[in-house]
């Protein structure tokens, strides 16, 4: 049965933006303010149109491109990656440097406060220059960076210059799913190369927030944690704190030196829970005297999440995981989400079809995703993306950049689980005692930084002794071959059954964490009429209609119902991607079977 036209329909038409913004929406794509957890009232958003060249012979540090000598021969759409369709070139092909270049005018009314140039993610390495000068430069392709530009700025124009090198076949990057060939392939999808989520500016005074962290707690109390700029003497932060427009606490703290600390109190908090986000709004102001230097729009939420051997327990009460697999790509803009709407759309589709929540996979998402997440009460478990190969040099750039998500995203209450390692990518060879730290310090440096969370530190097999739930991947055809593979685990003290590779690295033993069935399912079925992609496949092949789908996948959640050491689930997967199509929607996200017909099916297994 298809999918309900007018449902389809009513989720898109409900996705709405709930921010102002600085332009038009005609004008630019994705014209939304980037990270709604730290907004700026004053800002630009430099999406768009920007001239762009291919430097496959990497001339362009040594013929001075970024001094303006050079007139590059194309347009890019940012913050579309070239190789998407909306980016208007929709070449997939490998050019390992790419430049950009665009002229920026700054507003009158910004005249004498700083100006900040920021970047939501640049894929791999970026270097920015401004009217000739080398701005600065960052590692790292899935998290943001930002530079103050103020003193290199002049009156009118000036010109921006971005390069990116993304290195398509070095394996010893954090890439996720693009694939090192070509032409994608089995698990792998098209690359993204240079800028692929939005660049914009940003005002603020001679003294700046340039971080705060969140901390409620259960009983109401809330702790904002704040990193200063450029700080000065005398300097007060200030909170103000709002539940649905109305005010409840405010309190202010005097700043020591970069950082300042301030703790205040909820009366009576609204818990945010699963399918109800409910957000406090924080109003963080940097003063000097009456003056307001700074101010940043931020909001949290109350909520925990804890784990023991019988399971989950969210806000004190057992909850069920029952989670949908989300690579986060799309036909025509490969990891950038094309709209706003679009990722409202994602996760209004997934909640209507029994799904509580997604396990972001091998992608850092979007800042708006986990936005809309948080508004939506919808549950995600936050993964990096990976590297294949491991060395010295691997270690820091996956410990580095793992660093920078966990400062981007510690704030989100959607958040429930960390992820750092899927599969043993990084880490192929676990018998290496060195691969084996690797996870273990992966999961204590979560730690160290964000206890509030769940950790699992190689998800899906080959797990060592440090993780908090024991996350397995299978693929059984059936309900009946999962039910007989997993009998043994009526007995609690039972070895968990292996799959691709063993559950356990050899020489660990089981540390009793629950188990989470992280990647099931995978059943696959091509829509009639439907472009059939190359290389098209599913695990366990491709069903002929969509109710001997639908049949699979009803044996495989009664057989995981029955299995009491099982907290939580993972379907495999969304949507389509490229020539795996396993999704419950396609790749251009038209549902494949009835939304109520899934919602029932997901509805076999406990909890909420």
């Amino acid at each position: 049965m298809p999918f309900p036209r007018a449902l389809c329909l009513a989720l898109l038409l409900a996705a709405a933006p709930a921010f102002g913004q600085s332009q038009s929406p005609a004008a630019l794509p994705r014209p939304e303010f980037p990270n709604p957890q730290f907004e700026r009232a004053d800002w630009v958003n430099l999406n768009g149109s920007w001239r762009f060249a291919f430097d496959d012979t990497d001339a362009g540090m040594r013929e001075a491109w970024y001094g303006g000598g050079r007139r590059f021969d194309k347009q890019i759409v940012v913050p579309f990656a070239f190789e998407s369709p909306k980016s208007g070139i929709a070449d997939p092909t490998f050019h390992p440097v790419v430049w950009y270049q665009r002229d920026v005018t700054i507003p009158a009314g910004w005249k004498g406060r700083r100006v900040l140039l920021k970047f939501g993610a640049v894929d791999y390495r970026a270097t920015v220059w401004l009217n000739g000068q080398q701005v600065g430069g960052h590692e790292g392709g899935n998290t943001p960076f930002g530079f103050d530009v103020t003193d290199l700025l002049k009156d009118g124009t000036n010109a921006l210059v971005v390069r990116a090198e993304d290195p398509p076949t070095d394996r010893f990057i954090p890439r996720g799913k693009q694939y090192w060939k070509e032409k994608s392939e089995s698990i792998f999808y098209t690359r993204t190369t240079g800028i692929w989520q939005t660049v914009w500016l940003e005002a603020v005074g001679d003294s700046y927030l340039s971080h705060v962290r969140i901390q409620p707690a259960m009983d109401g109390a809330v702790r904002f944690d704040a990193r200063l700029a450029r700080p000065a003497a005398g300097q007060v932060l200030r909170a103000v704190v709002r539940f649905a427009g109305t005010e409840v606490t405010r309190g202010e703290v005097t700043a020591d030196g970069g950082r300042a600390s301030l703790g205040l109190s909820v009366t009576d908090p609204r818990q945010w829970n699963i399918g109800q986000g409910n957000l406090y709004d924080v109003s963080l102001e940097l003063l000097r005297g009456t003056q307001v230097v700074d101010r940043v729009q931020s909001y949290y939420g109350y909520r925990e999440v804890t784990v023991d051997a019988k399971g989950l327990q969210f806000n004190g009460r057992r909850a069920y995981l029952r989670m949908v697999l989300d690579q986060g790509y799309w036909p025509e803009s490969l990891l950038t989400p094309p709209s706003d709407q679009a990722i409202q759309y994602d996760i209004k589709t997934a909640q209507a079809m029994g799904f509580n929540g997604a396990r972001k996979h091998q992608k850092v998402e979007d800042p708006r995703f986990l936005y809309w997440a948080d508004k939506l009460g919808y549950l995600v478990s936050g993964e990096m993306a990976n590297a294949y190969l491991y060395d010295d040099q691997y270690v820091a750039r996956f410990t580095r950049e793992w660093l920078e998500v966990l400062e981007r995203d510690i704030n989100h209450p959607s958040i429930v689980m960390w992820i750092p390692i899927n599969e043993s990518w990084g880490t192929p060879n676990l018998r290496d005692r060195r691969q084996q730290a690797h996870l273990k310090s992966n999961y204590w440096l979560t730690k160290s930084l964000d206890p509030t969370r769940l950790v699992i530190e190689n998800d899906g097999w080959e797990h060592v002794d440090t993780t908090d739930v024991f996350g397995i991947h299978d693929y059984a055809r059936t309900g009946d071959m999962f039910a007989k593979k997993y009998a043994v685990l009526d007995n609690p003290t039972a070895r968990i059954p292996d799959n691709s590779r063993a559950a356990l690295v050899p020489g660990y033993e089981y540390n009793g964490s629950p188990i989470f069935l992280s990647e099931f399912g995978g059943i696959a079925y091509h829509v009639p009429g439907s472009p059939a992609p190359e290389g098209a496949w599913g695990y366990s092949g491709v069903e002929k209609t969509p109710e001997d789908a639908l049949t699979r996948l009803r044996g495989l959640y009664e057989a995981i119902a029955k299995v009491p050491r099982i907290i939580g689930v993972c379907y495999t997967q969304l949507t389509d991607v490229e020539q795996e199509i396993n999704g419950l929607l396609t790749y251009d996200r038209k549902p494949k079977f009835d939304v109520n017909a899934v919602k029932t099916i997901n509805e076999l297994v406990r909890g909420q």
